[in-house]
Formats: structure tokens, sequence, C-alpha cells
């Protein structure tokens, strides 16, 4: 057998074995309905890696009531892709000073799109660390509206949300903040 026709049947045989399906990575569908795909990226079970910023979320104690949130919006997937994303993270004390009822009344169905609005608010598509951010500065937001950073001494605000912590996330990173910044009126 020549060199040439031994390196033809290698290729072969290894494009035919990468080709074969893995049932523990393959995107199944349900049996019930095969159009439904099971799951998106934020289901996928890593527990070696960094975390990505819903990641984060999920894990801070401090963050139940915007994990909740992000789920009632269905933002999971979208914020466990690969970015990059900031995002400013109200803590759930954050959420607890909005008029009474309010938070209910977001996360019901009919209001999906106001809690998204809000919540997109919340999301800028770029990295910015804390050194990055400056005084004045305007921040386009995943909702369409922009949001002015205020920085003095040592104190960072995105509008009225003070910075309180930054945890770094392998698709962006998460600044923890202290009140729910609403966007502006359309």
């Amino acid at each position: 057998m020549g060199k040439f026709t031994l390196i033809l049947i290698v290729l072969f045989s290894f494009i035919i074995g990468c080709s074969k399906e893995d049932p523990k990575t393959t995107n199944k569908t349900t049996e019930k309905n095969p159009s439904q795909t099971l799951g998106g990226q934020s289901n996928v079970k890593d527990d070696v890696s960094e975390k990505d910023v819903v990641k984060i979320a999920a894990g801070s104690p401090d963050h139940t009531t915007l994990v909740k949130a992000l789920q009632a919006a269905e933002l999971i997937d979208v914020l466990s892709n690969a970015g990059p994303f900031t995002v400013f993270a109200p803590t759930n004390a954050a959420f607890d000073k909005l008029p009474a009822g309010t938070l209910d009344d977001l996360l019901k169905p009919e209001n999906k799109q106001k809690l998204t609005d809000i919540l997109q608010h919340h999301v800028a598509v770029a990295v910015y660390t804390t050194d990055i951010l400056q005084d004045g500065q305007i921040i386009n937001m995943v909702d369409g509206t922009n949001s002015k950073i205020s920085k003095k001494d040592a104190v960072i605000m995105i509008d009225k949300g003070k910075i309180s912590a930054s945890i770094k996330a392998t698709n962006g990173i998460v600044h923890v903040i202290d009140e729910v910044v609403l966007p502006p009126s359309k």
C-alpha cells in the first residue's frame, strides 16, 4: 500500500470517527415534542471553568431576586453566551427599595417586555472595568438607552446606583450596585 493511500485511509477514518454523535453532547429533542430542544447555553454543566455573569449572580445569595427576574424575562441563556457583557447587578436590597408591589407586578407574564427592558438597562455589550469608567461617561445599554457614569474619589455610580463590588467573569464583568437603575421614559 502506498504512502498516499495510507494517509487517505487514516484521514477518512478520522473524519468518520469525528462525525459520530456523542449522546452526552448532542442537543437532544424531547420525546413528547420533537421540535422542542432541551436547554440552552446556561444548561451546560461545567464545574471546572471560571463562571460567566449568570453563574456569578446565581451563586450570590445577594442576587436571588435578580436571577428570578432574569428567569422570568427569559434572559438567562442570552447572558450565558460569549458576550462580552458588563452587568450592573442590583442586590436583593436594591429591589426591596422599589415601591411596594412593583416587583411582583413586573414578574407577571403580561409585563415580561417591561421587565426585559428594565433588566436590559443593566447590561452593556462590552467590558467596562472600574478603571475604564470615567466621570461623565455615557454608556449605551442593551435596551437602546444610555446611562451616565459619575466618579468621585473612589465612588463610582451608574445613574443612581453605586458600584460596591466588581467580579470578573468569563464573558465580561459584574458590578454589584445598590439601586435598580430604571431606563429613561420613552
